[in-house]
């Protein structure tokens, strides 16, 4: 009786040892140089998609992978909520998230348009959009869910953007000795256009403390607005399910846990009591191992063979409207 229920989750245990295994080399070789600016999300997806691609898809281990794929990334993202300090960006006011909702439709808009323009992979260019708009591919993996994307899908503009994003991330460092800002308009611009916290961080680290907190503000009224931009994509994925019967969306509840942990971490930790800043490394040390895990999960799911054909188009075009969005910010610091 033992033998057979360990026999049953035998392949859960194992397909989440396999993308734990996956994620820990991604860390582990994005630890060396030029390869540490890509970051281990980035890698991470490239070792599932090359691991597909000469080995096969490890079909025993499915249920553990897509265990790591669905629930892990859920997990992920409501422990990502801890990050987002909502009495901070309030602080702020209308100013700086009116900026921030601008971005956002920018980025998705732009996304779309050129999409349609020219005959690129829809489902890529909204999750793209949205990766520029918000918070990369922490936005991309919160929304997935609600717009019902294929695992490809996901995984595939996960890792575009990871990599896109660094290098403008770097480009923002090359470049700013030559823009007229002083380290806190620097630090708005960074944090306004740059798509992942991580590429924010890494940008508006050389414009020293004020800077780099300017830049992180900047960013975290994007990753606010991604709350009401997935209630509104819940509403339209409904409105459509109606239309087309069978295809109702269900509501992503592990929002109701990123925007529970926004609010503990907001306005009850460090109030009622505190937490260790060890024991906060720690967690988001695990969230971004969880969510690395998850994006290692989906990129098994990747067929090289269909990537040149579908995600290139999608790709030169985030090139296209992050640089526009650049531009676009750089006139609104």
């Amino acid at each position: 009786m033992l033998t057979s229920r360990l026999n049953a989750y035998r392949p859960l245990v194992l397909g989440i040892g396999f993308t734990a295994v996956l994620a820990m080399a991604g860390f582990g070789i994005a630890r060396f140089p030029y390869i540490n600016k890509i970051g281990p999300l980035a890698v991470a997806i490239l070792l599932a998609v090359f691991y597909r691609h000469f080995f096969g898809y490890p079909e025993n281990l499915r249920h553990g992978i897509q265990f790591s794929a669905k629930k892990l990334l859920r997990l992920a993202i409501i422990l990502f909520g801890l990050r987002l300090n909502i009495d901070v960006i309030l602080q702020e006011g209308m100013p700086l998230l009116f900026r921030d909702f601008l971005v956002i439709c920018f980025s998705i808009g732009l996304m779309i348009l050129l999409a349609r323009v020219f005959k690129a992979d829809d489902s890529l260019s909204v999750l793209l959009g949205i990766g520029t708009g918000v918070c990369g591919a922490s936005a991309i993996a919160a929304v997935s869910p609600i717009l019902k994307a294929k695992e490809e899908d996901t995984a595939l503009s996960a890792g575009i953007i990871s990599i896109v994003g660094t290098l403008f991330a770097v480009g923002y460092t090359v470049i700013r000795p030559l823009l007229p800002f002083n380290a806190e308009a620097y630090g708005m611009w960074v944090g306004l256009s740059l798509h992942e916290v991580a590429h924010v961080a890494l940008a508006g680290a050389p414009a020293g403390e004020d800077g780099l907190g300017m830049a992180l503000l900047g960013k975290l009224g994007r990753v606010f607005l991604l709350v009401p931009l997935s209630l509104l994509l819940i509403w339209f994925m409904q409105k459509k399910g109606k239309q087309e019967e069978g295809n109702q969306i269900t509501f992503p509840w592990f929002l109701v846990g990123f925007i529970l942990m926004s609010v503990f971490g907001s306005y009850v930790e460090g109030r009622f009591f505190t937490i260790p800043n060890d024991v906060m490394k720690g967690i988001s040390s695990l969230t971004s191992f969880l969510l690395t895990m998850a994006m290692v999960g989906l990129g098994l799911s990747v067929s090289l063979k269909d990537v040149r054909q579908k995600a290139l188009k999608p790709m030169l075009l985030l090139i296209v409207t992050s640089l526009l969005l650049s531009v676009v910010t750089y006139w609104l610091v």
